[in-house]
């Protein structure tokens, strides 16, 4: 699933060339995408105008404007790209396209989504599961992050991955960060000390950053919004690298599962 910083990459990419672009036409070609009737989301779409666009965890948020009836109205298309979505502008269609939206005077928006879990909700304000995510990992002072870190009582990995508690963050970038702050993944949150869950929020920030500046990961079919895989995935220190040799102490990375996830660390470096 694309995390933080490939929705991030995304959005960077999009916001040069679709901003201030108005919508001709938007063709839902699986249903399923869209929550909602599709036919009457492709028509409040027409017409509006795509005034910015704006990252909300692992959400992509447009937000909208129509002209008339006067005065202006507005709201946001939610796009979750899940699994495996991802667009592209000025992409070609093809079988695995589910939206194509056409821009005047601008580029086509192609969503292609190979296992069509990607979700497009249409809606006056933010919705409210949006709303009750927690704070983005990149805002999020030092202080307030280990506040909340040591007020609760989980495996230091599984609560990364709670949206509740970091919105945005996923796997890949929780086993880099906890093996950056030399945390175990399965230590218990309220027991890590204010200076190493200080470490963390630092670890978290740099990691995010680092990816973002590398255009995210390319696990499997991510691609940016021209077409490009990010390659964060080629400098990782634990993800994917079960087996292999500890980049700090040599020791072989381990593998076990928290939260039904799969999570990679360092036996030596990492402590409970």
């Amino acid at each position: 699933m694309p995390e933080l910083p490939e929705v991030e990459t995304i959005i960077r990419g999009m916001a040069k060339r679709v901003v201030n672009r108005r919508i001709l036409d938007v063709d839902f070609r699986e249903p399923r995408t869209v929550v909602g009737d599709p036919e009457k989301t492709a028509r409040r779409l027409r017409g509006q105008f795509i005034r910015g666009i704006r990252r909300h965890g692992k959400y992509i948020v447009f937000e909208l404007e129509k002209e008339r009836p006067s005065p202006p109205r507005q709201c946001c298309l939610v796009v979750h790209l899940r699994m495996s979505g991802n667009f592209v502008l000025d992409g070609e269609p093809g079988p695995y396209t589910r939206v194509v939206v056409e821009l005047e005077g601008g580029p086509a928006m192609v969503f292609h989504d190979i296992r069509k879990f990607g979700r497009w909700q249409l809606s006056d304000g933010l919705p409210a599961r949006l709303r009750e995510l927690g704070p983005e990992p990149l805002e999020i002072g030092e202080d307030e992050f280990v506040k909340k870190l040591r007020g609760r009582r989980a495996m230091a990995k599984a609560l990364l991955l709670n949206q509740e508690f970091l919105r945005g963050l996923g796997n890949i970038y929780a086993d880099e960060s906890l093996f950056r702050a030399r945390i175990h993944p399965r230590a218990i949150t309220s027991r890590i000390s204010p200076r190493r869950a200080a470490r963390l929020h630092r670890a978290i920030q740099e990691v995010l950053s680092d990816a973002i500046a590398q255009g995210g990961s390319t696990i499997n079919n991510y691609v940016n919004s021209e077409g490009v895989q990010g390659y964060f995935q080629l400098s990782t220190a634990v993800y994917g690298k079960a087996g292999n040799e500890c980049p700090v102490c040599g020791r072989a990375i381990l593998r076990i599962i928290v939260a039904s996830r799969s999570t990679h660390y360092c036996g030596r470096c990492q402590r409970a």
